[in-house]
């Protein structure tokens, strides 16, 4: 069994934490360290640990982190420029937080997602 994270405690709201969306499948909040003008979290409100350890039982609430993503790029105005979804997993691909997450940050022009070496 995953141990709690801190999302755990913000979905419960154990940690006071404006909530921009919650619904029985996700939670969406702004990330506290933001990378871009705009920089919104989208977890599961499953403790899910990595992609790795996605179920197909899980699905629906994966599709949900999309279909919220589309919906607050609308609220917060970026839909038309663009913005950018993002998960990590593990550490080579810089998951910090062990509670699978997407970011969706734009706002701005947010260039190359990566430099090739």
């Amino acid at each position: 069994m995953a141990e709690e994270t801190i999302f755990s405690k913000i979905i419960r709201q154990e940690i006071p934490t404006p909530l921009l969306y919650q619904d029985d499948l996700v939670t969406a909040f702004r990330d506290i360290s933001p990378q871009a003008d705009t920089h919104i979290l989208i977890i599961p409100n499953k403790l899910i640990p990595t992609v790795n350890d996605v179920q197909e039982s899980d699905e629906l609430a994966l599709g949900r982190m999309i279909t919220v993503a589309k919906k607050l790029a609308a609220d917060e105005g970026i839909a038309e420029d663009g913005y950018r979804l993002i998960m990590n997993c593990n550490s080579h691909g810089g998951q910090e937080v062990y509670h699978i997450h997407m970011h969706l940050v734009g706002g701005q022009p947010l260039g190359r997602m990566l430099s090739i070496k």
